[in-house]
């Protein structure tokens, strides 16, 4: 049996369903595999079915920044993937509007997934594609041993505000050829252990299983939401690597 049929199959038992909206994480090299990111992103999409939608992170913060403040939807690669790098350029793809933290998405619910990023101050704000995923009862596809890399949990300290949170100044960034300026957050992100996300759900909230060879975690967005919010109402420092820097 081919790889390529092998992944729809793990898809399948992994719990990937027809008219999903899955939100993709990914590491290429966990797969193990010798078929092309093309493939493997066609493969989640025959997963899906014409009625569900694909999404990844095309985020920007490595290359867009305040010494190169410029953000195009059209020119500007993403920085976290050979997946999201290749899906960013494939037709039918529409990309949110934001300068560091843009996703990109194809299928029946991208645009309306993505049209409101633009509304957003924050970078995983309540019009963000990693938050309306919660909303339109979607899911986090996580390829790889990187639960670390859940952008979504940004949202969730964006409404919490932790303590630790210490505001900066304020950044203007050239996006899409017009001024746009965005409020500073100079430790909004340090040091989380996302990964302990992974100890708050149980099933059927979130599934284990592979891909190919990658460990992979399919986890419910509207459960992770309510989930993590009590988790850092509960203990504001839940997700931070080391308290006593904050304390």
């Amino acid at each position: 049996m081919s790889d390529y049929q092998l992944l729809l199959n793990d898809l399948d038992a992994l719990g990937v369903c027809k008219g999903d909206a899955v939100l993709v994480h990914s590491s290429m090299k966990a797969l193990g595999t010798a078929l092309t990111p093309e493939q493997v992103i066609d493969a989640l999409q025959q997963a899906l079915g014409p009625e569900g939608t694909l999404l990844m992170p095309a985020l920007t913060y490595e290359n867009v920044t305040r010494d190169h403040p410029v953000f195009d939807r059209e020119e500007t690669p993403p920085c976290v993937g050979l997946l999201p790098r290749t899906f960013w350029k494939l037709p039918g793809v529409e990309r949110s509007l934001h300068p560091t933290h843009s996703v990109c998405a194809r299928g029946r619910l991208a645009h309306r997934l993505t049209v409101g990023h633009a509304m957003d101050d924050t970078a995983v704000g309540p019009h963000s594609p990693f938050m309306q995923l919660a909303v339109v009862g979607g899911r986090l596809l996580f390829v790889g041993d990187i639960l670390e890399s859940c952008t979504f949990m940004h949202g969730i300290e964006d409404i919490v505000r932790p303590p630790w949170i210490r505001p900066a100044p304020p950044q203007t960034y050239l996006v899409e050829g017009q001024e746009r300026t965005y409020p500073g957050s100079d430790e909004f992100g340090w040091g989380q252990e996302f990964q302990r996300i992974g100890g708050i759900l149980e099933e059927p909230d979130i599934k284990r299983g592979k891909l190919l060879k990658a460990n992979a975690t399919l986890i419910d967005a509207r459960a992770l939401l309510a989930v993590g919010l009590m988790e850092m109402r509960t203990n504001p420092y839940a997700f931070v690597t080391d308290i006593s820097k904050w304390i």
